[in-house]
This record gives structure tokens, C-alpha cells and sequence, in this order.
């Protein structure tokens, strides 16, 4: 995939990390080399928010986040940058026009407005893949304002005037759909999956039961475990269930309870989920205040959001002020229709977006758990080593 000569090594420098076979280009090289005749017959390949574009329009086009995603996309011009394409082979006449996030992409087909049920004619706007969505929900948008996400997986994103990268811990920075700026992102595989693995294996009936919907688990799962003390009798849990990007990128690696003994309980396990994700958002915040950014405070968005006990204890590991947004869930969603917004005129810049989004409930981090939050994050940055290096022999 990559060409010889330290084909990977260049990237690096070029682009701020390695590719992964979780990145597009990997997956567009996959089709070239296992699906030929589709590669051949294909003339753009989209994106999700691409295709859904070209369903409403029929314009083939990616907006400018989409387009960072790729890793090729060159900052200074906004176009494709050939050099990076030529390093990974990949064919830029396969590629569709990028265009700004809050540029128009068309006008509504009749087709399409009669599948939606509206008036023929709209204008589209290009959109925006889930990060730079969900920082626009956060409203963490001036440079330096930082964000969290606590869903299925968890990220951390900064908003800057320019892009800064650190490919040691797998965080990059990628195009904002503010026109004037960008994002730096470290994204975690699984956080929320997490609790959803124990929510599927470890509850009992009764405590189903009691759940009516497919979210209210996780509020039992909450009262669970705030009823152990912080830091789990010293359990840690290790959240690398899938492998991980941020703060380390490690496909192999996988997650684990340690120093389990005859004294934790099943709630025991429950706790060091929770404070297992935090420590590792905590790695990320440190990895960023090596560049300078103090991460302060964290605006919070995503399912876990909407968990007192999750976001106070982000708060007491990281020692950040927590910000929880309102209906933390539709971040994105929410960031999308802003950036509308700003096209239409009705904002003045992006940035303005900031003022308009709401926080729920702020978290300060409680100094009586600070020391042994310190004392155990130690430690649980001390386990990664020798953990990549069984589960490489596993799973590689």
C-alpha cells in the first residue's frame, strides 16, 4: 500500500501519524488490491456524508473535514496534496472536489425532495463528519477550547488557529468546518462499549429488569457503582477492548482488569470501567499539555454526558472542570445545524457558535480524591509496555 523507501516514515512526517487499516486510505487501498473490478468501475469514491450529498444534489463532492479525514488533504490550498497521494498510491482522479463544510453543495433534487417531503430547490450544505460535528455541538471552538466525547468510544479534540500534531500518541490535527481553523483529535476505540460489554454480561436480571429502554441500564449501572469508593479497592481496568488509536495506537492490544483479588466485588469491576476510560482521557490531556494547551476546562458530549458520576469522576482524574452540554447525545446533530446557521448568515462568524451552546451542569474535581486517583493513574500508565507486548504474541 504504501510505497518503499520508508514510504511509512514519510507519511509520518508529512501528515503527522501512520495510517492504520482503520483509516480510509487503508480501506480505498483494500478495494484496489482485493475488489479490483470495483475499484475500476468506481469514478469518486464518497464518504457517508459525501453519498448523502450526491443522493440530494447529485453533486460528487466531500466537504473539508472529510477530506482531512484522509490524511491527504492539504492545509494551505484545501485541495489534495499530491505528494502524500503519491506516497500511498492513491489515484486523486478517484477523488471528488472538496468544498468548504458550510458551502453550498447544491441545490435539492426533486427526487429527493419528494422523499423527504420537502420543497425542490433548497440549498444543501456540504456537513461534516462526526468529530468536527460533535466539537461544533460542544461550542469549545475558540483556539485552545477543548472538548471530550464519551460515547461508544471517546475522543479528545482541541480547536487551533493551526494544525499541531503528536504522532507519539496518536493525536492529529484535521480540517475544522470553521473555514478559519482546525481540530486536534486523539480517539479511543471503546468507552462506552465498555460499560455496554458489562451491561450484556455481568448485570442480573433484576437490575434489567429495572431498566425500562434501552438506555436506562446504564442509570442502574450508574448507582452501582457509586456506591463503591473511588479507585475500586485498587482494581484497574484497562479500556482496550478493540484495540487503540489514542494514546497509543496499538491494533493488537486488548483491555484487562488488574489486581483483581478475593476481595472486589462484582461492583468492584463496574467502578474501574468507569475510572479506566477516565485515566486513559487523562493520558490524552496530559499528551496535549506537552504542546502547551491546558484543556481547560473540558466541555463534555456524548451519552456519557448525561452521567453525574462519569463526568465527576473525568473531573477528580483529570483535575479539569468538567462542562456537561445540554441533550449531550445530539451533539453532533446539534453542531450541524448551527453551521447552517452560519451560512445562511444568521451568525456573524463561526466562532459565534460558541455563545449559543448550553451547558448542563459543570463538575470541579474534589481534591479528598485526587491522591489516590494520582497514585493509580501511575500505575496504570505503567501497564501499557508489558501489556503490548502479551497481547502482540496473542493477537497478532
Amino acid at each position: 500500500m504504501i510505497r518503499r523507501l520508508g514510504g511509512k516514515q514519510v507519511f509520518m512526517w508529512l501528515a503527522g501519524a501512520a495510517p492504520s487499516g482503520k483509516d480510509v486510505i487503508c480501506k480505498l487501498a483494500w478495494v484496489r488490491e482485493q475488489e479490483p473490478a470495483v475499484y475500476r468501475k468506481t469514478a469518486k469514491f464518497l464518504d457517508v456524508t459525501g453519498y448523502l450529498t450526491q443522493r440530494a444534489t447529485g453533486n460528487m463532492l466531500v466537504d473539508r473535514t472529510g477530506a482531512g479525514g484522509t490524511g491527504i488533504l492539504n492545509h494551505k490550498t484545501n485541495d489534495w496534496d499530491r505528494t502524500l497521494a503519491w506516497v500511498l498510491g492513491v489515484d486523486l482522479e478517484r477523488l471528488p472536489r472538496i468544498l468548504s463544510s458550510i458551502a453550498v453543495a447544491g441545490a435539492l433534487t426533486p427526487e429527493a425532495a419528494a422523499a423527504l417531503g420537502l420543497q425542490p430547490g433548497l440549498p444543501v450544505i456540504a456537513g461534516m463528519a462526526d468529530i468536527p460535528a460533535a466539537a461544533t455541538g460542544s461550542g469549545a471552538l475558540e483556539h485552545g477550547d477543548a472538548h471530550i466525547y464519551l460515547g461508544t468510544s471517546s475522543w479528545l479534540c482541541l480547536s487551533l488557529r493551526r494544525p499541531k500534531n503528536l504522532g507519539k500518541y496518536g493525536i492529529v490535527s484535521v480540517a475544522s468546518p470553521d473555514p478559519q481553523g482546525f481540530i486536534m483529535i486523539g480517539e479511543s476505540e471503546t468507552a462506552g462499549a465498555c460499560l455496554e460489554w458489562f451491561a450484556q454480561n455481568l448485570t442480573l436480571p433484576d437490575e434489567r429488569a429495572q431498566a425500562s429502554g434501552a438506555q436506562a441500564i446504564f442509570q442502574v449501572l450508574d448507582r452501582l457503582a457509586e456506591a463503591v469508593e473511588p479507585g475500586a479497592q485498587k482494581l484497574l481496568f484497562t479500556p482496550w477492548m478493540f484495540g487503540e488509536r489514542a494514546p497509543v495506537t496499538d491494533t493488537t492490544l486488548r483491555g484487562a482488569f488488574f489486581n483483581l483479588g478475593l476481595e472486589h466485588r462484582r461492583e468492584h469491576l463496574l467502578r474501574a470501567i468507569y475510572e479506566g476510560v477516565a485515566y486513559n482521557l487523562r493520558w490524552l490531556v496530559d499528551a496535549a499539555g506537552t504542546a502547551g494547551f491546558a484543556c481547560q476546562p473540558l466541555r463534555a458530549v456524548g451519552g456519557g454526558a448525561k452521567s453525574d458520576l462519569w463526568m465527576q469522576i473525568v473531573s477528580d482524574v483529570t483535575g479539569r472542570r468538567v462542562e456537561a452540554v445540554e441533550n449531550p447525545q445530539y451533539a453532533g446533530a446539534v453542531g450541524c445545524a448551527l453551521a447552517v446557521g452560519v451560512t445562511l448568515g444568521l451568525y456573524g462568524s463561526y466562532k459565534q457558535l460558541k455563545q449559543v451552546v448550553r451547558v448542563r451542569k459543570s463538575f470541579e474535581p474534589r481534591e479528598q480524591h485526587r491522591a489516590i486517583y494520582e497514585a493509580l493513574y501511575g500505575t496504570y500508565r505503567s501497564l501499557y509496555p508489558s501489556f503490548s507486548r502479551a497481547c502482540r504474541r496473542l493477537n497478532q
